[in-house]
């Protein structure tokens, strides 16, 4: 889907002011609220916008470690095992991935004690054959997506 500059000026807003009305929204980029809300329904539609909820923080619901677990499924399991996370609570994303490794989940733990529960659990689901583990020290670059949407942008104005 092509997004224009208009677009990413909702975006820029969406992703700085995420609290702000579509009222407002509208006044801050002089357009009518019915063409922003055109926008925000088509942004919806076509997969561009995937959520409006709040960014939580694992940390401060008690789960302050963070680990990437990779693991290597049996051939042809992968489907049932994927399900099978989707009802581990502490993964909070996980992946099929190229290279080492089937999938690639991020986990949150109270502690390293817990992490070790959570992979075991891990390892006793059918068709899991092997995790490998890494635990993350600390955040250098947080979740963003604004560099690209301006990156989007400046393409989108070029002829």
């Amino acid at each position: 889907m092509a997004v224009d500059e208009l677009d990413t000026r909702i975006l820029r807003l969406l992703i700085e002011q995420p609290r702000t009305s579509v009222r407002e929204y509208a006044r801050l980029l002089g357009i009518a609220r019915g063409t922003l809300q055109a926008r925000l329904d088509r942004l919806e539609r076509t997969g561009v916008i995937t959520g409006t909820g709040p960014v939580l923080s694992p940390a401060a619901l008690g789960h302050p470690v963070l680990a990437f677990v990779h693991i290597e499924v049996t051939q042809g399991h992968l489907d049932e095992v994927g399900e099978a996370l989707a009802a581990v609570p502490e993964i909070i994303e996980a992946f099929s991935i190229t290279g080492g490794g089937d999938l690639l989940t991020r986990v949150a733990a109270r502690d390293n004690a817990h992490l070790e529960d959570v992979i075991q659990q891990l390892i006793r689901l059918p068709g899991v054959v092997r995790t490998r583990t890494e635990v993350a020290l600390r955040e250098r670059v947080p979740h963003r997506l604004l560099p690209l949407v301006e990156a989007v942008g400046r393409a989108a104005r070029k002829p």
